[in-house]
């Protein structure tokens, strides 16, 4: 039988409003709109209810709509408050809580969990910014999985990857939950079961991070039953990183974030070392390292730690359900402060391109079915963009303001070509000899620069000789060479190399070297082409 934390649903059933812990200057909070006024209002955001900002400037989210007879929404709101319900669910089972992910298509992809699909497991689907849905897939409780609560992502490879809580390889001994892809087709593919000794009971979104694993964790299982931090490639290969445990509080169901230094953080839900059943922690994760960086006592010091966004201040801005605040943290766990505002906040903050944070809360507003709010603490404009990582001549998407106008587009320092699509979105096209850093838009107001650091991916072309035995040398061609930092033969051999230019490498074929790919490492990513012959 399947675990789910269903008590922690709890904390929706009150308002307290909280006092700051501590008060920082230039914060604002704005009641933008509150849910509920008809049947068919969004109402009653639950988590992970992930929030996507569109093309149109615009965020998209769903709400489940528990309360109040119908199936769930799909919702569009303005920066200024403005609602418009997109789409419906039909039927009174609860049909959506997890949110959605804007992809490169344009359209917005989502899940919703048990109680819908042809066989009544949950389904993942996608969404046009105009209303229209198409169901991908419909989960069968077996090995794929069942009653997913997060959006997918997409990964760089332009397919989705997400979890299911429930279900799995084994209906009767357990149904721990699973990890999928999916082409934007429909194509499925399970890419692992959990077992509970490796994890059981995912709840938040998928990472991928700039090693191009993808990174997530457990609610519950693992060694102490208190959930894992967990690595999958997008063929399958998983490895358990991390179990919580007594002497770190677990049961996390907010998604991992990864900084520009490549380091991991999130929150947990879970009780502390005392047994108190509220709280969880802030931590900051290095493969092989946790450090908490900050404990919640629970009860009016916070529970049920909800997620994390690193603001442009470099800053982590959480909320917490119990007893509803959003506090700030740096990243070595100084400066804490947090900000009351009362309600169920259970939903990670989003911080939209205009500079503000946006949130949720399960509860309170005018019909009492939650609200939709904004926390202002002073953030200038920036731009986001869309994927993570492209080659050079790739095509990347880029979301902001003011782009009516635009003067130009950099990729760390170096112009690119450009096309302003709308005042709120534009493409750019990776140019020759662009380097991994900041994305730049100059327009009329002033220069905007992205939240995070675009990764640009190297290629390799070729090399010459095909073939050779050990001490040979090889000229790699492609582009993006600039700071490579590794290069490694088919068995993960590294090769004592030179970087002769942005798109050449000289390598030395190294001792125990065998016949397979030659890779190139950067800070953008990994490169490999096809086999390179290792002669006697």
């Amino acid at each position: 039988m399947t675990k789910l934390p269903i008590a922690k649903m709890a904390c929706i059933l009150f308002v307290f409003f909280a006092a700051a812990m501590t008060e920082a200057t230039a914060q604002t909070y704005t009641d933008l709109y509150d849910m509920g006024a008809t049947s068919a209002d969004p109402n009653d955001p639950v988590w992970s209810g992930v929030i996507a900002q569109g093309r149109d400037g615009n965020m998209y989210s769903t709400t489940p709509q528990y309360w109040t007879g119908g199936g769930g929404d799909v919702f569009k709101i303005t920066p200024a408050g403005k609602v418009t319900v997109l789409y419906n669910f039909a039927g009174t089972a609860p049909q959506h809580h997890g949110g959605l992910t804007l992809a490169t298509d344009g359209k917005f992809y989502g899940t919703t969990p048990n109680g819908s699909g042809a066989h009544g497991y949950g389904t993942i689907f996608s969404i046009t910014p105009e209303g229209s849905l198409t169901t991908l897939y419909s989960f069968t409780n077996g090995a794929d999985g069942s009653d997913p609560t997060a959006p997918p992502i997409e990964g760089e490879d332009g397919n989705f990857y997400g979890t299911t809580a429930a279900g799995g390889e084994s209906v009767t001994d357990g149904q721990y939950g699973s990890v999928y892809k999916i082409t934007p087709s429909g194509v499925f593919t399970t890419l692992h079961t959990f077992a509970y000794t490796d994890g059981a009971n995912p709840l938040a979104p998928l990472l991928q991070a700039a090693d191009g694993s993808f990174y997530g964790t457990t609610w519950s299982g693992g060694t102490s039953g208190a959930g894992t931090i967990f690595r999958i490639t997008a063929s399958g290969a998983f490895r358990v990183m991390f179990n919580f445990s007594p002497a770190v509080p677990g049961n996390p169901f907010g998604a991992l974030i990864q900084d520009r230094a490549g380091i991991f953080y999130g929150t947990t839900s879970g009780g502390n070392a005392d047994g108190n059943d509220y709280g969880g922690i802030v931590f900051k994760f290095v493969p092989g390292e946790l450090t908490v960086l900050h404990n919640f006592a629970g009860g009016n010091a916070g529970g049920d730690t909800v997620g994390l966004v690193q603001a442009t201040d470099g800053n982590f801005y959480g909320v917490n359900c119990v007893p509803g605040f959003i506090f700030i943290i740096n990243p070595t766990g100084g400066n804490f402060s947090s900000f009351g505002i009362g309600g169920s906040l259970q939903d990670t903050l989003f911080q939209h391109t205009n500079g503000l944070l946006y949130g949720t809360s399960a509860v309170g507003g005018a019909y009492d079915a939650g609200l939709f709010y904004s926390f202002d603490v002073g953030l200038k404009p920036f731009v986001s963009f869309l994927p993570a990582a492209r080659p050079v001549g790739g095509v990347v998407e880029i979301l902001g303001q003011g782009f009516t106008g635009a003067t130009g587009v950099s990729f760390n320092g170096t112009a690119a070509t450009f096309t302003a699509e709308s005042d709120t979105y534009l493409t750019a096209t990776v140019p020759a000899g662009a380097t991994t850093g900041s994305i730049t838009v100059s327009e009329p107001g002033g220069t905007l620069t992205s939240n995070k650091i675009f990764r640009v991916k190297p290629q390799i072309s070729g090399f010459s000789p095909t073939s050779g035995s050990v001490g040979t040398t090889v000229v790699i061609t492609g582009n993006s060479f600039t700071g490579a930092t590794e290069v490694t033969f088919h068995n993960g051999q590294k090769a004592i190399f030179t970087v002769d230019s942005d798109t050449q490498i000289t390598a030395t074929v190294p001792a125990g070297a065998i016949t397979g790919v030659i890779c190139v490492w950067t800070a953008g990513g990994n490169a490999d082409n096809s086999s390179f012959t290792v002669t006697p």
